[in-house]
């Protein structure tokens, strides 16, 4: 195939950024979208020029580091993330627009990189548990009726991409938190910082500069790993829980 890229380039955070025009020939249709963009930067280095700057780690699915808006879309038009994107989603001639994350809480770092130390921030605010470490305990020592584990465990799917935030149009993380947050709650291990736990990650995540959620969906339609939009009522309800308790 032969595509024409619109990418986004910027040498810095302070300098102003422009969508940068390239042609790729020769693009094999089974590649993913990171080995294209891989295969633009070996021209570019080849011609002499600078390579786009684009976050990647595991490759897999599993990292959630290839954090880009393909076409306007989150991680591509498929529900999936970029580096499980291939380029048969593509036809030929196609031109694509490819561009960092959107969102006030995510700076740019360069290029296609952007900074996502908000959500570490949120997580270290209240994403853990005290319970005792030390050898694992005894699987069956604490009962957990399975709806409650398949809760967890759904929830314990998100890999923190920030797809949700970039597909918002208010720049939310009201998916991201709910996930941390219905986690843990969920299970026995997460019960003594029930409380403190959603108020602290809420009140870090408001901190950070995330908008507010208006329930459009985005973000659940966009989630790579399907975190349901249901999940951000159950915050909500835990938060109101704990903000009564608290007093």
């Amino acid at each position: 195939m032969k595509l024409t890229l619109r990418v986004w380039r910027q040498r810095n955070p302070d300098s102003p950024g422009a969508m940068a025009t390239y042609e790729v020939d020769g693009i094999s249709q089974d590649m993913s979208f990171l080995e294209m963009l891989d295969t633009l930067n070996e021209e570019l280095i080849l011609g002499g020029d600078e390579p786009v700057a684009f976050d990647h780690d595991c490759r897999e699915g599993i990292c959630g580091a290839c954090s880009l808006v393909i076409n306007g879309d989150a991680h591509g038009p498929e529900r999936t993330t970029t580096c499980q994107l291939h380029m048969r989603s593509f036809q030929d001639g196609d031109t694509i627009d490819v561009e960092p994350w959107r969102a006030a809480a995510f700076p740019v770092v360069k290029d296609l990189v952007v900074d996502r130390s908000a959500f570490d921030r949120v997580i270290q605010s209240g994403g853990y548990i005290t319970a005792p470490t030390g050898a694992a305990p005894e699987a069956h020592a604490t009962a957990v009726p399975k709806p409650v584990a398949d809760t967890a465990f759904e929830h314990a799917e998100c890999i923190g991409c920030g797809a949700c935030v970039a597909a918002c149009p208010n720049g939310s993380a009201m998916l991201f938190t709910a996930a941390k947050v219905v986690h843990l709650n969920s299970l026995p291990q997460g019960a003594p910082e029930r409380e403190s736990r959603v108020l602290e990650m809420v009140g870090q995540m408001d901190a950070e500069g995330f908008g507010g959620c208006t329930n459009t969906g985005a973000c659940a339609t966009a989630c790579p790993k399907g975190i349901p939009l249901f999940s951000i009522a159950k915050m909500n309800r835990e938060f109101v829980r704990a903000a009564r308790k608290r007093g």
